[in-house]
């Protein structure tokens, strides 16, 4: 006789679960199905060959592109209100109560709870493909048929994993430096469908991300094409490499990974070990070769009409309907979309002139140069009562002039780790003044804005960088975990007090009932 463990709601809590949070925050066994569910492929048939293996590494990327997770929500709409970005305003005839609970911080809603189930589950749908693959890299190996392939594929999936995994920790987690309360979330190595992940506390989840990143980066270190060859030289799928190869920037390859590792180490406090590898990646050069492995952009790609500044990204997933869905939610370069319904129809994201401007109001003068202001946002853009409303480019590109040679590595990408991110790491962690302004100067000539005041010191450095995220990454989804890192309580345009319970996004909160059913 077989016995089988399924869970499903009921009204009362398992203790073994109840154990597992500080917070009263639950997942239920019913969302980790869902999300689980959709993934458990007949294994025995698609990890036989090398196409296999390939194909479930494309859908784990695939996956991650998704509009639930990093393909609207994670970037460019839910986050980015959490982080009150976006401006609501009346919100007359509109229906978008989304937006409006998740910037009031408001988690009882069913908006906001339905908002915060969708990302949840998004990233755990990852996770448990990324699970999938992982371990049938390492059980069926032989399948694979090339090792190095292999070796390149596992270290991606670890990496996956990993960049999942940190933003449920950036997302749903404790403040990472001087909170009152704990919170213990899951971190999964499950496959299973009937196995729930174990939750860990705080020190133990980021022991498991740097194990997860440190083997990643092990991987691909001896193995990754990019250590070989440029990005542009790959992204041309040049002949006689493997395809697996093509495109290092559209995967988690292992310049990626170590800007990852970067970004982790910054959330949790470990500013040295974020300096020494942002410092390394800026420094990186092509190997036997006095070439830059990446440089910063933004005075040649926003020229060109690339507004997610691809060339100088780590990472981006490739999109191929991002203009389709992005243009209806931003507007972007459209020249004759209006923001009506008020401030907006239901589902429009935009901002007021007047914002717009307090964005660059820390670098008096940047208006008249700066290339962020200048090119990533649409000024031209009116609602009903003709006020100037700007709109994000940043997705957008216009179908009738951009080259078909460019469409998938330029215009349709959605930018996840970008070397900007690694120059002001380097500068908010940085503990010499001089090299701080030199990496800024760096920095605001790829801007094309030299008109500031150098810095007087390292702590106005460190406060400067705030507002630089604000603007480099305005539509990316990473400012909400810059204000939770930093513990800052005076959120620019939070329309309520920002206190603790502003940055504890609850899990998805249901109950469990076992159910024991015998065979």
């Amino acid at each position: 006789m077989n016995t089988i463990y399924i869970y499903k709601k009921c009204g009362w809590l398992l203790p073994a679960i109840l154990l597992t949070l500080t917070l009263s925050t639950f997942t239920s066994c019913d969302d980790w199905l869902d999300v689980k569910g959709e993934n458990i492929v007949k294994e025995q048939d698609q990890y036989t060959e090398y196409r296999g293996f390939r194909d479930a590494l494309d859908g784990c990327y695939m996956t991650m592109a998704s509009r639930n997770i990093y393909g609207e929500k994670m970037t460019m709409t839910d986050i980015e209100n959490l982080a009150c970005l976006w401006y609501v305003g009346t919100l007359v005839g509109s229906n978008n109560w989304t937006m409006v609970y998740l910037n009031e911080h408001d988690y009882n809603q069913d908006y906001s709870q339905a908002a915060i189930k969708t990302m949840y589950g998004g990233l755990f749908k990852t996770i448990s493909s990324a699970n999938v693959l992982m371990a049938n890299l390492e059980e069926n190996a032989a399948n694979v048929g090339d090792e190095r392939a292999r070796k390149v594929m596992l270290g991606e999936t670890y990496a996956i994993r990993a960049y999942c995994q940190l933003d449920v920790l950036r997302l749903f987690g404790q403040l990472p430096q001087g909170g009152t309360k704990q919170v213990k979330l899951p971190y999964s190595y499950t496959k299973e469908i009937s196995e729930m992940p174990q939750y860990f506390d705080f020190n133990a989840y980021v022991a498991n991300l740097k194990s997860d990143l440190e083997k990643a980066e092990s991987l691909l270190k001896d193995n990754d094409p990019i250590m070989d060859y440029s990005y542009s030289y790959l992204n041309s799928a040049p002949d006689g490499v493997n395809e697996l190869y093509y495109y290092r920037q559209s995967r988690l390859n292992y310049w990626a990974v170590r800007a990852l590792y970067a970004r982790m180490a910054l959330y949790t406090g470990d500013n040295a070990t974020a300096h020494s590898i942002a410092m390394e990646i800026i420094n990186a050069k092509r190997a036997g070769t006095e070439t830059p492995v990446i440089t910063l952009s933004g005075d040649t790609d926003l020229k060109g009409g690339f507004y997610g500044l691809p060339s100088e990204c780590l990472f981006y997933l490739s999109k191929y309907d991002i203009n389709d869905y992005a243009t209806q939610l931003l507007v972007g370069g459209q020249a004759s979309d209006i923001f009506t319904g008020g401030f907006m129809n239901p589902g429009k994201y935009g901002l007021r002139e007047d914002r717009l401007e307090e964005l660059y109001a820390s670098i008096p003068g940047a208006t008249a140069s700066h290339n962020r202001y200048l090119y990533e946002w649409n000024r031209t853009i009116m609602n009903s009562i003709s006020e100037v409303t700007p709109a994000l480019k940043k997705y957008w590109y216009d179908p009738y002039r951009v080259s078909t040679n460019t469409l998938m590595t330029k215009s349709q990408i959605i930018p996840m780790i970008r070397l900007s991110e690694m120059y002001l790491i380097a500068i908010e962690t940085s503990n010499s003044l001089a090299e701080a302004q030199q990496l800024y100067d760096t920095y605001m000539t790829s801007c094309e804005f030299k008109l500031y005041e150098p810095f007087a010191s390292l702590e106005l450095a460190r406060a400067e960088m705030v507002n630089e995220y604000r603007r480099e990454f305005f539509g990316e989804g990473q400012m909400f975990y810059v204000y939770k890192r930093r513990g800052i309580m005076d959120m620019m345009w939070s329309p309520k007090e920002v206190t603790e319970d502003t940055y504890l996004v609850p899990l998805p909160a249901t109950e469990y009932d076992p159910v024991l059913i015998r065979k």
